[in-house]
């Protein structure tokens, strides 16, 4: 039996995007929504990990760790 990724299946909806912009900077989006920008050595970091990502559930998994807690309060 393979192990799932996600127990809860909320990446089933792709709720995180991503587009890579100039200067080597990332926005990440989750439901549509700007959420995070990332540049240096962490930009150098994510985007060698979604290259080598198999999946989508693996690229929502990646996107979902480097954004962190982002959501503070009751947000849906």
């Amino acid at each position: 039996m393979i192990k799932s990724i996600d127990k809860r299946n909320s990446f089933k909806e792709t709720p995180f995007d991503y587009s890579v912009i100039k200067d080597n900077k990332m926005m990440i989006y989750w439901h549509r929504k700007h959420i995070k920008i990332i540049t240096g050595k962490e930009f150098v970091k994510v985007k060698s990990k979604i290259e080598l990502a198999v999946n989508q559930d693996e690229i929502q998994l990646i996107l979902a760790k480097f954004t962190r807690n982002f959501k503070r309060g009751n947000e849906k």
